[in-house]
């Protein structure tokens, strides 16, 4: 398995980046496999330094990069080519860069979350719930149009937000209902719930549920479980979190970047929990 013809350098970027997990998992990938010459490091880039950052790159040198808040919209404009996913959801999270010299942005977070859910055994789902209306709410909406999702409703705090929603609802061909946030609990009743809050944000239902809840995704992952996460295991329900989203974009990008199929999932999971169980 050479890897000298390709670029093997590879980083995330964004602001703060000091907690990124993204570093242990790419490297603990190149580890398995036997990539000794690859490097993964992360920068702090805001938006401001991002075009220089990446026309600072040394050619030839990059595969790609992996991009965090709050750069995944700010690298669009410095794109040649945008994949549909990355347009639908109006974030790119993947730099690629090609070997004719193009750079290529993708989106890893919308398949990272249906290849979570299917690992779970959720191949389908008629509805779901999303709580939360930001960037990561929108991957989770394209995830669950991915997933057969007909109807999905929306617990949102803003009326701008929920208009936000349902126009990228109906780019997806998903109708987006959007409900008032603090009937939140309420969501967990269905067959699938994606929080997409900050910590804390949806401590409050923890202690609210009734019925066994259905399925909940939620996208945290330290601190681990969130008191919603816990309190639906204490139910019986299916619980994913952060890590599994995060495990499952980041063997998407090692792929991209690497051309090689498939990343090491358990090995870059592995380093993933080491590296939480840690903090």
């Amino acid at each position: 398995m050479t890897t000298h013809h390709r670029p093997h350098r590879a980083a995330v970027l964004g602001m703060p980046i000091a907690h990124s997990l993204s570093p242990v998992l790419h490297t603990a990938a190149y580890r398995e496999l036997g990539l000794t010459d690859w490097e993964y490091g992360r920068y702090e880039v805001d938006e401001a330094g991002l075009p220089g950052f990446v026309a600072g790159l040394e050619p030839g040198a990059w595969a790609g990069c992996s991009l965090t808040m709050p750069l995944k919209r700010a690298i669009i404009p410095l794109l040649d080519e945008v994949s549909e996913t990355a347009l639908a959801v109006d974030a790119v999270n993947t730099l690629v860069f090609e070997a004719d010299g193009r750079r290529t942005g993708d989106n890893t977070d919308v398949p990272g979350l249906v290849a979570a859910l299917r690992e779970r055994g959720i191949e389908k789902v008629p509805s779901a719930a999303v709580l939360g209306a930001g960037a990561t709410a929108s991957s989770a909406l394209a995830a669950l149009a991915r997933l057969g999702a007909a109807e999905v409703t929306v617990y949102v705090r803003s009326p701008e937000r929920a208009r936000e929603m349902q126009a990228l609802g109906e780019r997806l061909q998903v109708a987006v209902r959007t409900a008032d946030w603090a009937r939140g609990a309420e969501a967990l009743a269905g067959p699938l719930t994606v929080a997409t809050t900050p910590v804390g944000a949806t401590d409050a239902f923890a202690g609210q549920l009734t019925a066994t809840p259905g399925a909940l995704f939620d996208v945290l992952y330290h601190p681990w479980p969130t008191p919603l996460a816990a309190a639906c295991a204490e139910h019986g329900a299916t619980v994913l979190g952060g890590l599994d989203l995060l495990v499952h974009q980041a063997v998407l990008q090692f792929e991209r970047f690497t051309g090689i199929t498939p990343g090491p999932l358990a090995a870059m999971r592995a380093a993933g929990e080491a590296a939480l169980a840690g903090h």
